[in-house]
C-alpha cells in the first residue's frame, strides 16, 4: 500500500529588532530587522528519526541569512501530503509560507494540514490546549523547560550551550506533538482521509491496514445505510463506502463480527 507522506513539523524563530521609546506595550518606532527562521525539527510518519536544522554555522546578528534551511523546508513541505503542527495553521505553517515568498520561492504543492492544538479545542474541553499542558494531563512527557528569552539570547550571540539546548527543547515539541496527535486520532471525524490519499483499502483516519478494521453495526447518515467499522489501531468509527441493504432496523449497537 503507497502511503501518504505525512510531515511532523516545528519551528522557532528569532525575534524582530526594532527601536522603541520604553518596555511596555510599546509602539514600534522603526524595525532594524525583521524576524527569520532561528531553526526547525521534523520527522516523516513512519520513520523513527527526528531530524534538526538550524542556523547556528551561519549565525550572525549582522547578517542574518535563513536561504538555507527555508528552503529545505520548502522542499519537506512540497513533498508532504500531510503536515502536522500545534498551532500550525495560525503559527508554524504562516511564519514558513512568509519566508518562502520573501525568498521568491513560491507556494509548494498543495498539501493537507493537521493542527493538533484546532483538534484539542473542537473536540474536547481541556483546561488548557498548549501542547506542554496537553502532554502533561493525557501522561505522555512534557516540553523541555528552559529560560525563557535568555535561551533565545544565548542562540543570538552564538552560544553552543544554548543552540544544543535550543535543539533539545525543538525535538521534544516534536516528539510530543506526534504521541498528541496519535491519541487524539480517533476522536477526530473530518481530517485527511488516509484511503483517499493512498488509493489502497485501509483506514480512513490512520492508514492501518484493513485487517485493523472490524465490522461493528451499521451507520445511517441520512436515508442509506452503510457498514460502520471500528480500527483497533487507533480507535475510530469509519463507515463503508457502498451502501447495503436491510430487510430490519438494525441500532446503533449492533455488532457484525
Amino acid at each position: 500500500m503507497t502511503q501518504p507522506r505525512i510531515l511532523i513539523f516545528d519551528i522557532e524563530t528569532a525575534p524582530n529588532l526594532a527601536y522603541v521609546w520604553g518596555q511596555w506595550e510599546q509602539n514600534v518606532i522603526d524595525h532594524e530587522r525583521e524576524w527569520t527562521m532561528l531553526c526547525y525539527c521534523y520527522k516523516w510518519v513512519g520513520e523513527a528519526e527526528i531530524h534538526e536544522r538550524s542556523n547556528f554555522f551561519d549565525y550572525d546578528m549582522a547578517t542574518v541569512d535563513d536561504t538555507g534551511i527555508v528552503t529545505e523546508l520548502w522542499h519537506l513541505f512540497d513533498e508532504a501530503d500531510i503536515i502536522i503542527a500545534h498551532n500550525g495553521d495560525k503559527f508554524d505553517i504562516r511564519k514558513a509560507n512568509a519566508r518562502f515568498i520573501k525568498l521568491g520561492l513560491g507556494a509548494p504543492s498543495p498539501y493537507k494540514t493537521i493542527d493538533t492544538k484546532k483538534v484539542a479545542s473542537r473536540y474536547f474541553a481541556f483546561n488548557s490546549n498548549s501542547l506542554d499542558n496537553l502532554g502533561q494531563h493525557l501522561g505522555l512527557g512534557r516540553k523541555v523547560k528552559h529560560e525563557g528569552w535568555e535561551m533565545w539570547k544565548g542562540c543570538l550571540d552564538g552560544d553552543p550551550k544554548w543552540w544544543k539546548k535550543m535543539l533539545k527543547y525543538n525535538v521534544q515539541d516534536v516528539r510530543l506533538l506526534e504521541k498528541v496527535w496519535r491519541l487524539m486520532q480517533g476522536f477526530e471525524s473530518n481530517g485527511p482521509n488516509m484511503a483517499a490519499l493512498s488509493g489502497e483499502p485501509c483506514c480512513p483516519k490512520c492508514g492501518a491496514d484493513p485487517k485493523h478494521l472490524e465490522a461493528r453495526g451499521y451507520h445511517t447518515p441520512v436515508s442509506v445505510t452503510y457498514h460502520r467499522y471500528h480500527c483497533k489501531k487507533c480507535g475510530s468509527w469509519p463507515s463503508g463506502t457502498i451502501p447495503v441493504k436491510r430487510d430490519k432496523v438494525m441500532f446503533k449497537n449492533t455488532t457484525r463480527r
